[in-house]
């Protein structure tokens, strides 16, 4: 297999930002900073050569910081970053940050939809206006969301098929609960040429403490009969992942969970996939 793509990670630094969402003493191992050269001895240790980086936070500033980050070492391939799209000006938001030197890294957007109270926040009109303008700049947009907001997501990958979609964590299931409707939603976005998924942030939808690869089989068995392999990719969620498995541990997970595939399925999963949605250099 060349070089894998990890195709979901993220960076912070609490001296520059804080990060919102870690909140209670649960979050505390991961209540510090983290760094690309962090990342960087692991990922080398697993086959990773190249990384989509994800952002955190529904900050503007972030993505330009995440974008001279993806310009400044050799293991970023590529900024998922984040615009406000009720924003009446997403369009030039986004034109700023491709013309920018380093806006080549620019690869896709994404939004917290999973901490939106309203669920149906993806069918808002001013939002269905945003993503279009993210159609329109030929970037991808990743799919953050849990179960209940299937629905809405469905609608809006079918008023957008323009549009490439990456659902995020397999929608984030909680493991050891019941399939559905997780699996009826998720088989119903597969469907859509234009949506792919990727096999991540499981670990810490499982039991943090004694989660087994046996426990995120039957989802993952899901989301490879839904979508195939040729539209399923791997992410890490380093660090979040942190919180349950270590990264060698999440990649040897992946390793096993997809261990009955062909080579070139698991060269998908692993590279080509990531490579294609995100063109990924």
């Amino acid at each position: 297999m060349s070089g894998r793509v990890d195709a979901h990670h993220h960076v912070w630094d609490l001296n520059v930002r804080e990060q919102t969402w870690m909140v209670g003493p649960e979050l505390d191992p991961v209540r510090r900073n983290f760094s690309i050269d962090d990342l960087a001895p692991l990922a080398a240790e697993a086959g990773v050569t190249a990384t989509v980086l994800v952002q955190t936070v529904g900050v503007a500033a972030e993505t330009p910081e995440f974008l001279e980050v993806a310009a400044s070492n050799d293991l970023v391939a590529g900024v998922v970053g984040w615009v406000d799209l009720t924003a009446a000006d997403v369009a030039d938001a986004l034109a700023g940050l491709r013309q920018r030197p380093d806006g080549e890294w620019l690869k896709g957007i994404r939004h917290q939809v999973h901490d939106e109270p309203d669920e149906r926040w993806l069918c808002r009109d001013d939002v269905r206006a945003g993503l279009t303008a993210v159609a329109d700049a030929g970037l991808v947009y990743d799919l953050l969301t849990k179960t209940p907001h299937l629905p809405a997501a469905l609608e809006t990958v079918e008023a957008l098929p323009q549009l490439s979609f990456v659902v995020d964590h397999i929608s984030k299931p909680v493991i050891g609960g019941d399939l559905e409707p997780w699996a009826s939603g998720i088989r119903a976005l597969a469907a859509h040429p234009n949506v792919t998924c990727k096999l991540s942030g499981m670990v810490t939808e499982a039991s943090w403490t004694d989660w087994k690869v046996s426990d995120l089989q039957p989802y993952v068995d899901v989301v490879l009969d839904a979508f195939t392999p040729d539209r399923v990719m791997f992410g890490s969620d380093w660090p979040v992942c942190l919180l349950a498995a270590s990264y060698p541990e999440v990649v040897q997970a992946a390793e096993d969970l997809t261990s009955t595939l062909t080579a070139t399925e698991r060269e998908a999963i692993f590279a080509t996939t990531a490579r294609r949605t995100y063109n990924l250099p």
